[in-house]
């Protein structure tokens, strides 16, 4: 199965349990990987024929920025649902990180994977 890979998406939300977490956006790290066949879109060299990059970055921001999770597994499962509203793409690998969520540690966050059904 092909890749498309999309790196370090960076949104500002709401996302966690304690009281100023409820308040202050903080940042969110997000890394895609879309499961999906390129073979069209490679041979007619047309976006259009495969998962949009830009779309799909978009989308993914907005859904950080309003969901207001508590955690960052509910917010993974979130975008990868979303993701997979996109008929082309027949899976995800989904990882989102609170960075300088803990002390001592860069980030903190989940990756899942998920498929079509």
């Amino acid at each position: 199965m092909d890749q498309i890979l999309i790196k370090d998406i960076l949104a500002r939300g709401i996302i966690g349990v304690n009281d100023n977490e409820r308040v202050n956006p903080q940042d969110i790290l997000i890394n895609l990987i879309v499961f999906t066949d390129i073979s069209q879109a490679a041979s007619e060299d047309n976006i259009e024929k495969g998962v949009n990059y830009k779309t799909t970055t978009q989308q993914v921001i907005r859904l950080a920025e309003t969901a207001k999770r508590l955690t960052v597994e509910a917010l993974a499962e979130d975008i990868a649902s979303l993701v997979l509203t996109n008929p082309l793409a027949n899976g995800i690998r989904v990882r989102v990180e609170k960075p300088g969520a803990v002390r001592f540690a860069g980030s903190v966050g989940v990756e899942i994977e998920r498929w079509r059904k």
